[in-house]
């Protein structure tokens, strides 16, 4: 990030990023400090550059926390400063058809005349469970026990992690993690290269392929991913569930477009800016 010329795509209608996280982490350093691993700064310098019609960050949602929220006040004055009101929210991706329990910390900036039009994305009615996420892909080397494993599967997944330091390759977390894998018919343990195939026990409890990852990030089953099976975990671990950043994606381009106005939540001056710059019907 620290080597991107933000000035090659000036004007562009959003800049989107994840800020690495390891500051940010429950355990994370209070900032402030120089943290060579902040990439904030950057971010903003680049949204400077830029001058994007709108912009959404994303964090663990560990930056929600009261230990962060002199560091939150400060990124919100220095995008007002840039000409961007913001707004932030803990989503959790349960609620936006993904089957995982994944909080995420998401802030949106928007020019003042547009921020009155913003609405955050309502939570869907129905959860996705992972066995009905897998269930075709768990059958597809012909287990025979898919159908118990199916039943036993009808939960939310805890969060998908980028990989274990410990063990050196692709798992699915921590021991805590793994156990919650465990009552989902899962071994967490690492990443299989197939589906359980036709001699697979029946009350076994099959490892995940990266694909199957994938679908429970969110990821459509076109989406391809660069490396071998290591590699191509972390970038499906790491990743924002697609179908959150849909959600918020579209609430963006619907504030945008000037479209469902909060008034409820305009202040004074954006009411006053919308009657100068908003022609009404």
């Amino acid at each position: 990030m620290r080597l991107v010329d933000g000035t090659r795509w000036s004007n562009v209608d959003l800049f989107a990023a994840g800020v690495p996280c390891p500051p940010f982490s429950i355990a994370g350093k209070q900032l402030g400090t120089d943290d060579d691993r902040d990439m904030f700064p950057e971010a903003l310098r680049l949204i400077g550059e830029m001058k994007p019609k709108a912009v959404l960050l994303e964090n663990v949602p560990g930056f929600a926390s009261a230990k962060f929220a002199t560091y939150r006040e400060e990124l919100s004055s220095e995008l007002m400063r840039l000409g961007y009101e913001t707004d932030w929210r803990v989503l959790q991706a349960a609620d936006y058809g993904v089957p995982q329990l994944r909080p995420r910390f998401i802030l949106v900036g928007l020019p003042s005349e547009y921020m009155p039009f913003f609405e955050w994305p309502s939570p869907l009615a129905e959860k996705v469970t992972v066995g009905d996420t897998l269930k075709d892909l768990m059958s597809a080397g012909g287990w025979r026990g898919v159908d118990r494993w199916h039943r036993q599967a009808q939960q939310i997944a805890p969060t998908i992690v980028g990989g274990s330091k410990k063990h050196g390759g692709p798992d699915l977390g921590p021991t805590r993690a793994r156990r919650q894998w465990c009552g989902l018919g899962v071994d967490g343990i690492g990443i299989a290269d197939g589906p359980p195939s036709r001699d697979f026990p029946i009350d076994g409890q099959p490892r995940l392929t990266v694909r199957m990852v994938a679908r429970i990030q969110g990821f459509p089953d076109f989406w391809k991913f660069s490396g071998k099976k290591t590699a191509a975990y972390r970038q499906v671990g790491n990743a924002f569930p697609p179908p959150v950043a849909a959600a918020v994606g579209n609430a963006i381009a619907s504030a945008l477009d000037r479209k469902s106005p909060t008034y409820r939540q305009a202040t004074p001056v954006q009411l006053r800016l919308l009657e100068e710059r908003i022609p009404y019907c």
